[in-house]
């Protein structure tokens, strides 16, 4: 198994600070991403929220390990119950009018590797989506 992070980029038409806006304000969060009771890009917040499968919901526990306002959010993702830690960064490059998304999933490997829904290609397709059609319809309507 190789040790690398799933990165995936993607370009909106849409300015920076929409999308900076869109990924770490929970009123817009609620409406592309998962439901937070609560957010906040400081380091050290710490949230909770339940995703996963028709078949099988997990608690996502996650803590903001990094913040710079408008080009990089980062923090961790874990699995209540289950071992491995892992890390998401957002990284937002200005590109004229449009927004570069950069999104970097690290750590995958520390999953349990015996369950699919640990796989990286389980991560590939959430990631896609996301980023591919519920972000980027949020921030280019």
């Amino acid at each position: 198994m190789k040790n690398e992070p799933f990165v995936i980029e993607r370009t909106y038409n849409a300015p920076v600070a929409t999308v900076w806006k869109a990924i770490s304000n929970n009123d817009d969060m609620q409406h592309w991403y998962f439901k937070l009771a609560e957010f906040k890009p400081e380091v050290g917040f710490e949230f909770r929220f339940s995703g996963g499968s028709k078949e099988k919901t997990y608690e996502h526990i996650c803590k903001v390990t990094e913040v710079i306002p408008g080009k990089k959010l980062s923090y961790s993702w874990r699995y209540e119950g289950y071992e491995g830690n892992s890390c998401v960064t957002w990284e937002l490059f200005e590109e004229g009018d449009q927004t570069r998304l950069k999104l970097t999933h690290e750590g995958l490997e520390t999953f349990p590797q015996n369950n699919p829904d640990f796989a990286v290609a389980s991560f590939a397709a959430g990631w896609t989506h996301i980023t591919g059609v519920s972000l980027k319809g949020y921030v280019e309507k």
